[in-house]
Parts: structure tokens; C-alpha cells; sequence
């Protein structure tokens, strides 16, 4: 089913440095984040814009005031070396140059495809260079084996891991962000959904898309140390009321343990631990697998509200696999 994917010799971005997000309040999402485990830092004194720190103390994020929930823009860094190579590359992939954005001198910015508004930039490497251990300790004999609920910690996310865009067009995104940026496959299951990584160390996928009759917004993903504290992130989010979403469960593609919080406009914040690594350099047995055996190994069964695009048409659903 898997063969090694050829490594190419084009230039690539190796990191996402943050993205912004559309949302109609912002004091709905100050306190969805600042449950979810994240320093939130009002820009103004009006908080019309927030930024979210991960533990890391990047800025992830920019949460932005809008009439809808939608991604303002994704923001990727490369080294200094393969900012003129790529912005040939996007060029030649026929991306559309935001002319409005040329007196920005960072980087370079375009629209792809479907119309999302995506940056390159130089910038520090955000991704992991290495695979960060992760260590479930079990107890000896006559030793208990967890603390109790009192004193547990605020989970607080490390970096994040990835995002997950709908697309009208899969594999047309597949193409587009490999030959734009660099960006190579993972595992995909047909034309339904893709998984990318860069190709100077990055986890299982970087940037993920999913099928839907429109563009959006699914999710976030954002690093923890272990299943434990995936499960104990849904537990602290529940406990204030974000109860909707999916999981505690493992994937198959990228093998990362997992809980989805449903955010209030529909789309997702990912607890995720142990997330498949692709080294520097190396090849990966990238495959095509049948959506029933590409979504999840155990946990319960996708609910309703997981594949739908809240930025399509009225009662339009993607089509994330269930299986």
C-alpha cells in the first residue's frame, strides 16, 4: 500500500509561524482559549484582537474581529536561503501575488487556490527538529498510579502541531502546496483527505486538507506530553462547559492521540499527543488508504458535528472519513 515518497530537490517552508482567525466576538474567544490553555493577550484596550501563547511563549495565533468565523490567513517561515526559490516556485504554481501586501516586507504574500490569503517569510523553525519523547510511567507495586482530580494542573499546550483546511479540491490542494511550497505527502485516503509535512524534521502533517464543497477552517492541533494529559485537557475544557466535540481517541494516519473541543463557531482546538515524526531528509511510506481505515484506531464514533463546514452553504458537511 506505502512507498517511500522520492525526496525533491525544490525549496520548502519549514515551519508555520502563526495563523489569524476571523470569529464574531472575541470575548467569546478569550474565554474559550484561556480554558483551553493558552496565555491570551489582549492587543488594545478595546480587545478587538488577541493573540494566543502556547507554553512555548510563540504567538500562535491572532484571534481577529469579524461578522463570521473564518481563517484570515496562514503564515509559514523559511530559512533566508529559500525565500526568492519559493516565491518562484508559488509564481510558477500560479499563485495569485497580493500586490496590496508588496510593502510588506516580510516575506511574500499570495492567495491560493482556493482563495486563502497565505504568507511566507523568514523566520525561526517552530516545528520540532526531533521526535520529543513521550513517556506514560506506570506505577510500581504498592504505589498509586495517579494524583487525584484536585490536584491537577492546568493543562497548557506546548506549540502547535497543525492545521486542517477544507477544500473543494483535495488533491488540487496536495498539488499546489507541493510544488508551491514545498510541502510533501504524508498519507492521504483518496481524494477525501491529505496530510503534509516539511521536509526539514515536522511532525506526521503540518497542514492537513479535508473535502468540502467549500473552504474553512476544521481545526488546530496543539501538542501535550502524553495521553494523559490529552484527556485531562477535554476534562478541563468540559468542566466550564465546552463539552462538544470528539474524542478521547488514537488516529491511524499520524498515530497521535487526540480529543477535538468544539469551538463556539463550529470549528475545533485538537489536545494531541505523540504525533508520528518525519525526520530531515528522510523519505516516508507515504499511502493511500480506504477511508475506513484511515481516521481512527480506537474511541468513539465520529459525531455529526465533526465534518461539517460551518463556512459552506447551509447544512453542507465535508467528508472527513468515518471509518
Amino acid at each position: 500500500m506505502a512507498e517511500p515518497q522520492a525526496v525533491s530537490s525544490g525549496a520548502s517552508v519549514h515551519s508555520i509561524d502563526h495563523f489569524a482567525l476571523n470569529v464574531p466576538s472575541v470575548s467569546e474567544a478569550e474565554r474559550f482559549f484561556r480554558a483551553f490553555g493558552f496565555k491570551v493577550t489582549s492587543m488594545d484596550t478595546d480587545s478587538r484582537e488577541l493573540e494566543l501563547r502556547a507554553a512555548d511563549d510563540h504567538r500562535w495565533a491572532r484571534i481577529l474581529p469579524s461578522s463570521s468565523k473564518s481563517l484570515a490567513y496562514l503564515s509559514f517561515n523559511c530559512f533566508e536561503a529559500d525565500l526568492g526559490a519559493i516565491k518562484a516556485q508559488a509564481m510558477a504554481a500560479g499563485a495569485t501575488i497580493d500586490g496590496d501586501r508588496a510593502c510588506d516586507r516580510s516575506g511574500f504574500w499570495f492567495h491560493d487556490p482556493d482563495g486563502n490569503l497565505i504568507q511566507v517569510k523568514v523566520g525561526p523553525k517552530t516545528s520540532p527538529s526531533v521526535k520529543t519523547a513521550c513517556v506514560v510511567a506506570g506505577s510500581a507495586a504498592d504505589e498509586r498510579g495517579s494524583h487525584t482530580r484536585s490536584a491537577s494542573k492546568i493543562v497548557r499546550p506546548r506549540r502547535l502541531s497543525h492545521v486542517l483546511l477544507f477544500t473543494p479540491d483535495v488533491l488540487r490542494a496536495l498539488d499546489f502546496y507541493g510544488k508551491a511550497l514545498g510541502l510533501r505527502l504524508s498519507d492521504k485516503s483518496l481524494d477525501i483527505i491529505a496530510f503534509t509535512h516539511a521536509p526539514h524534521g515536522s511532525d506526521h502533517h503540518l497542514v492537513a486538507f479535508a473535502k468540502s464543497t467549500a473552504r474553512g477552517f476544521h481545526h488546530s492541533a496543539w501538542d501535550v506530553d502524553n495521553v494523559n494529559l490529552v484527556g485531562e485537557g477535554a476534562s478541563q475544557m468540559a468542566a466550564v462547559g465546552y463539552d462538544k466535540g470528539w474524542g478521547t481517541g488514537r488516529h491511524v494516519l499520524g498515530s497521535n492521540y487526540f480529543h477535538y473541543v468544539e469551538d463556539p463557531w463550529g470549528s475545533f482546538c485538537e489536545y494531541s499527543a505523540d504525533i508520528d515524526f518525519i525526520s530531515a531528509g528522510r523519505a516516508w511510506p507515504a499511502g493511500d488508504f480506504p477511508p475506513e481505515d484511515s481516521l481512527y484506531l480506537w474511541g468513539p464514533a465520529v459525531p455529526k458535528n465533526f465534518v461539517h463546514n460551518t463556512e459552506a452553504p447551509a447544512d453542507v458537511a465535508g467528508v472527513i472519513p468515518e471509518g
